[in-house]
């Protein structure tokens, strides 16, 4: 590669990793070339660029961008996914695991989503989620339930977003997918004073706080 070629590639790189703040890191050692051309293809469709550059000049590109962490997953071939503004965390994670699991070659090393370090274990949990479309639905449900619920669910750091929503996942289908009942506010004094007149009323149970995973 001339000197030039090589500095259009790092120019590049640089200006990718400062304009996107999501990433995959994979070693594609012993992928063919069909391979990898069939995987490009298939992360295209969710919105990810996979490029394959040499470690050297993605180190310098790293280097120039301030990507810290990238550097530290470039040990052997690397190739990174790279998001687009309007690609799918979940449908690239989920098309390189299946890579993995398929070529048995394959094997994410980590990266960064939204800006928070992603180990192989966070991609791998990440893949396990369910699509978009169904990930909004279950949001819509957390919106649903108690105030102390969706604090948590907002005040989590983003690298715990998986473990979040997956924990609300489960408490929704623990229930039996019901719509969880809203709380009566302290400002209905008149209702709660009929309820006691009526019948002993029973004991409110505490709020449940999902915990960061």
């Amino acid at each position: 590669m001339q000197r030039s070629d090589k500095e259009r590639v790092v120019a590049e790189l640089t200006e990718r990793l400062k304009t996107t703040d999501t990433f995959i890191v994979a070693d594609y050692r012993g992928l063919t070339v069909t391979e990898i051309d069939d995987l490009r293809t298939e992360l295209l469709k969710h919105g990810a660029r996979f490029s394959v550059v040499k470690n050297t000049l993605t180190r310098r590109a790293a280097e120039a961008a301030g990507a810290d962490v990238l550097l530290g997953l470039l040990e052997g071939p690397s190739a990174i996914a790279f998001l687009e503004a309007e690609g799918d965390p979940v449908a690239v994670a989920k098309a390189l695991a299946d890579a993995a699991r398929t070529t048995r070659v394959l094997a994410v090393r980590g990266g960064i989503l939204e800006g928070s370090p992603l180990s192989p274990e966070d991609v791998g949990n990440l893949a396990k989620l369910p699509p978009a479309d169904v990930l909004r639905a279950q949001l819509v449900g957390a919106l649903a339930g108690s105030l102390t619920t969706v604090v948590g669910l907002f005040a989590a750091p983003m690298r715990d977003l998986v473990g979040v929503l997956q924990a609300r996942v489960d408490q929704l289908e623990a229930q039996g997918g019901g719509a969880v009942e809203e709380e009566r506010s302290d400002d209905e004094p008149e209702t709660r004073e009929q309820e006691t007149e009526s019948e002993p009323a029973e004991e409110e149970a505490e709020p449940v706080e999902e915990g960061e995973s």
